[in-house]
């Protein structure tokens, strides 16, 4: 079972003052887990979780989060745009992107962003139109050194990064152009739910630190493990827990980058789902009920609102408010009304006994829910609400 942080009754008014279908998100529960992460890493001098705007691209959302000391990473020109907007400047912003147009390396250099090449022929195409700023950050893609997963696939099939010896090739490159500071990232996971994977890929980087240092007289000055951090999204899964992170990335730290006497180490992450993801829910009325070879419920929500379940077969839990303690006694596929046959959010999902009128909780939607809406068929995005720390 899952717990949700409102009533019936409260959803229920909130329903009928703003119509369904709607995003909720849960400021409070934002904030707590924020401020957990950040204090998980504070061994770490300079330590920054630069927020996956991709999650949830919504501003008030940032606003939140840049007031707890998050940062933001940026992906495209738009969200640029919107980390300016909310006051995000310099390196409080990371700029990961790949197949980058010219204009978006222009906005990110004259924001004074963290550019992260991911690929070595953009360090060049960089300088000749713009020329390189004074820090740059370089995308590992460790190839078959690490294992990806089954969402985001295998590192030597992904599109992203450069490759071991083109990184080398790439710093060396960046320190003949007179760039001063640099960094190291990779992502090789997606919504990863063992600890140890990413104590791992602290490792991987870490040695390729060493090497760096030791070929190319080189100090990497930050390190940015990525993302990838999951969520539990089914009820019998647990969280990550960042602290058990925390402490083999340290471990790791201690035994390579201190051991092999090297400048500090700033370590960032580039969490998106981790941060809000848990904390967001898609809600929804039960508007008809159809009986053919299969039983389904059609609520007012659809793939446009989140297309998570339709286009990966992703879980998301449901709740029928009100009807929590009823036996789940009824197999249903849950749909919306869309025009395409994957518009469901559950196929041969057991819950109660559901009645047109019924309200239909779709939990995990505060990171690629929102974000990932689309307007096929005409459908317009579902509303955003935030759910303020006073209730």
């Amino acid at each position: 079972m899952k717990n949700i942080p409102f009533s019936e009754e409260k959803i229920r008014a909130i329903a009928n003052e703003f119509g369904t279908p709607f995003h909720i998100y849960d400021e409070k529960a934002m904030r707590e887990n924020a401020r957990s992460f950040l204090k998980a890493f504070n061994w770490n001098k300079g330590f920054k979780e630069f927020f996956a705007l991709k999650a949830l691209p919504n501003p008030f959302i940032l606003k939140i989060l840049k007031e707890e000391g998050f940062g933001v990473d940026c992906s495209s020109y738009t969200e640029l745009l919107l980390a300016d907007k909310v006051g995000m400047k310099g390196e409080q912003i990371m700029f990961t992107s790949n197949n980058t147009p010219l204009k978006e390396y222009r906005l990110a250099k004259e924001l004074g962003a963290i550019i992260n090449f991911d690929d070595i022929s953009h360090i060049e195409f960089v300088d000749k139109n713009l020329g390189l700023p004074e820090t740059a950050c370089l995308r590992y893609n460790p190839g078959s050194l690490k294992k990806g997963n089954a969402i985001i696939g295998h590192p030597e099939e992904a599109k992203y990064g450069l490759t071991r010896q083109q990184m080398l090739e790439a710093y060396k490159m960046l320190k003949e152009k007179g760039v001063k500071h640099f960094g190291i990232h990779t992502m090789v996971a997606s919504n990863e739910l063992n600890p140890q994977y990413f104590v791992e890929t602290a490792q991987l980087i870490f040695d390729l630190i060493v090497e760096i240092k030791r070929e190319l007289d080189i100090d990497i000055e930050f390190s940015n493990l990525g993302g990838g951090i999951g969520i539990p999204y089914r009820p019998e899964e647990k969280p990550v827990d960042m602290y058990e992170v925390s402490k083999g990335v340290k471990k790791a730290y201690e035994n390579t980058i201190s051991a092999n006497n090297l400048r500090d180490l700033r370590i960032f992450f580039e969490s998106g789902r981790a941060i809000t993801g848990p904390y967001g829910y898609l809600v929804g009325t039960v508007i008809h009920k159809k009986d053919t070879y299969k039983q389904y419920v059609g609520i007012d929500a659809s793939m446009v609102d989140l297309m998570r379940p339709g286009m990966y077969g992703a879980y998301h839990h449901l709740t029928v408010l009100g009807k929590d303690n009823q036996p789940k006694d009824n197999q249903y596929d849950v749909t919306g009304s869309l025009c395409e046959n994957n518009d469901k959010f559950a196929i041969d999902r057991n819950l109660p006994e559901v009645a047109i009128g019924d309200i239909i909780v779709i939990h995990d939607t505060g990171a690629h829910g929102y974000a990932m809406g689309f307007n096929y068929n005409g459908k317009l995005k579902s509303k955003e609400l935030l759910l303020r720390t006073d209730g």
